[in-house]
């Protein structure tokens, strides 16, 4: 019987000697949950775990691309297509991608993407996606912009385009499932990832999705997925999950992977999450707009570091940064510089 150890954080400052810290960040814990297919869950103490297991939750997460992971970071989503589901039609021009990447500043990734993936979207050819972004990170880069850029694409030759453009990490919501030349070429040139969980693509992925447990089954999908992407040669210190919040999920499965967000951590690589004004922030908080739901997307970013999770990717940066500065200085009782 396979199980599955969900640490449960605190942030606490009164924090007891016998306590863990969480993979070298702001989070600590001393209990984890025990989780698995056929029994109940059971609270055990921390350090009655087996080594291997309990290492992948306190071993401090190496720098992705030079960014360390040891504080909340930022990524600020950027899309230059006519169809996203919130920004859409905004960033579709260069000058305007370069505004909005300036717009960004206090980011310490932008996620540029050139292909919309909200629920119902069509499929968008290589040479039109490439035409979206590859001229759209040159100008940014031209511009001064020095931030982490990301490449949001499932296509091996758009990545490409983009990292000879200055990209430097590729995040794609297939979860490297869709194009199976992208992780050779990503292993190729030391690009850092990000792999996604979804279950289907984004024409299809809504259409009531089934789990058999949808926490441990994206669970499994992913470190499976990490397994894969170091066979074929990506160094897993370059590697980041994203459980996918809204990919080819319910709202009920969104929020039971939200209400036991740490078990990533068990993964062994930094966790990113993605709700900025999705669906099911309207449904629960009445926003019926896209563009009317940064507050309840700071509500779950915060709920997000409270489990630990390191990098939250968002539309309302200087919002998101304002947020995170004032939890923290809340939770630790004094101002971080």
């Amino acid at each position: 019987m396979k199980e599955y150890f969900r640490p449960i954080v605190q942030t606490d400052i009164a924090r007891p000697s016998t306590s863990l810290e969480l993979a070298g960040g702001w989070g600590w814990f001393t209990d984890v949950e025990v989780l698995s297919r056929s029994a109940a869950p059971r609270i055990v103490p921390a350090r009655d775990m087996n080594a291997t297991a309990l290492d992948a939750l306190i071993a401090p997460r190496a720098p992705v691309a030079g960014l360390t992971m040891d504080r909340p970071r930022v990524m600020g989503i950027l899309n230059t297509t006519p169809d996203s589901f919130s920004d859409g039609g905004k960033h579709n021009s260069v000058a305007a991608a370069c505004a909005g990447a300036l717009s960004m500043a206090e980011a310490d990734i932008l996620d540029i993407g050139g292909e919309s993936t909200r629920p119902g979207a069509a499929f968008v050819s290589e040479e039109e996606e490439i035409a979206r972004t590859a001229p759209a990170i040159e100008a940014i880069r031209a511009a001064g912009v020095s931030q982490l850029i990301s490449i949001d694409t499932r296509k091996a030759t758009v990545a490409a385009a983009a990292l000879e453009a200055g990209a430097t990490l590729v995040n794609d919501v297939s979860g490297f499932t869709f194009d199976a030349d992208l992780a050779p070429l990503c292993a190729e040139r030391g690009a850092p990832v990000c792999v996604m969980h979804a279950q289907g693509d984004p024409a299809t992925m809504q259409k009531d999705p089934q789990y058999d447990n949808v926490l441990l089954d994206v669970y499994d999908f992913l470190d499976d997925q990490i397994a894969r992407l170091v066979r074929a040669g990506v160094q897993r210190s370059q590697i980041i999950a994203d459980p996918g919040i809204g990919f080819g999920k319910t709202l009920d499965h969104n929020l039971s992977l939200l209400a036991r967000l740490s078990l990533f951590h068990g993964l062994g690589v930094p966790i990113l999450l993605g709700v900025s004004r999705k669906r099911f922030i309207g449904t629960i908080g009445k926003a019926e707009a896209a563009e009317d739901r940064m507050p309840g997307s700071l509500a779950v970013a915060l709920a997000a570091l409270k489990h630990g999770t390191q990098i939250v990717r968002v539309h309302d940066v200087p919002e998101t940064v304002q947020a995170i500065a004032l939890w923290r200085a809340s939770v630790a009782g004094c101002a971080h510089g």
